[in-house]
């Protein structure tokens, strides 16, 4: 028995060149996407260290590759907050807390995010600390607000009557409908250090809501891989054993 190449046909030769490209593509998309993104956690890195803007500014400018850093006087809604559960920060589950914030110059109200709380030791909710009260200036990035992922069953924050109100996700257009109001697109994420009373139990360390470039880099190898196999099984379908007769 010895290998010998037989001749593929065309359509054998235009899937598999059709495929080994489709694949290729895919995984230098997935690349291209993990720099993107190590560009966008540099951008947020980077926007923790410079000097603040003016909301307004920050407004005009906005650019979903960016998130500046602001400052802006206000005062918190002390009777309307909105708890985001199912969060996990270090391995530890907990919730987000955002307040409504209303900007000084009477501009739209912008969700803060407060920060992480994590559950006690017997999976407890944290108790809610009420925001500062009266006039407070703030320093935050101004960011797109979480992602809320799919969801059913239409909007579920009015049917609750008690203040906190709990959700699984933050969807701008929800809370502005459940509180008769228009809302910034965006959210304040307050930063560390910051805005609150000292020994706060917050927890503020923002990443983008992105998948990280290492899941990226994981999709670009499967791709990769499947590109390799299909030339493989092209390689094995056409140098195959024959019988040698004599």
């Amino acid at each position: 028995m010895a290998r010998r190449w037989h001749r593929p046909g065309a359509f054998a030769i235009v899937l598999t060149l059709a495929g080994v490209a489709l694949f290729v593509w895919l995984g230098t998309w997935q690349v291209r996407r993990a720099h993107e993104k190590l560009q966008l956690f540099a951008a947020f890195d980077a926007a923790a260290a410079q000097e603040p803007i003016a909301l307004e500014q920050a407004r005009r400018e906005a650019d979903p590759a960016r998130y500046p850093r602001v400052r802006v006087g206000g005062r918190y809604d002390p009777d309307h907050a909105y708890v985001l559960d199912n969060q996990v920060r270090e391995g530890r589950p907990g919730v987000m807390v955002f307040d409504v914030f209303e900007p000084s110059d009477g501009s739209t109200p912008l969700l803060a995010n407060r920060g992480f709380l994590a559950r006690d030791a017997r999976g407890e909710p944290p108790p809610i600390p009420p925001p500062p009260s009266g006039e407070q200036t703030v320093t935050a990035l101004y960011a797109p607000p979480p992602g809320s992922g799919l969801h059913l069953g239409g909007n579920a924050l009015p049917r609750q009557k008690t203040w906190p109100k709990t959700s699984i996700y933050i969807d701008l257009g929800e809370v502005a409908a459940d509180l008769g109001r228009r809302l910034d697109p965006r959210v304040l994420l307050l930063v560390p250090g910051d805005n609150g009373v000292p020994g706060s139990a917050f927890v503020r360390e923002w990443r983008p809501e992105v998948f990280p470039p290492e899941r990226h880099y994981g999709y670009a190898f499967t791709w990769f891989m499947f590109a390799a196999v299909a030339v493989a099984i092209f390689v094995i379908r056409h140098w195959r054993k024959e019988e040698i007769r004599k």
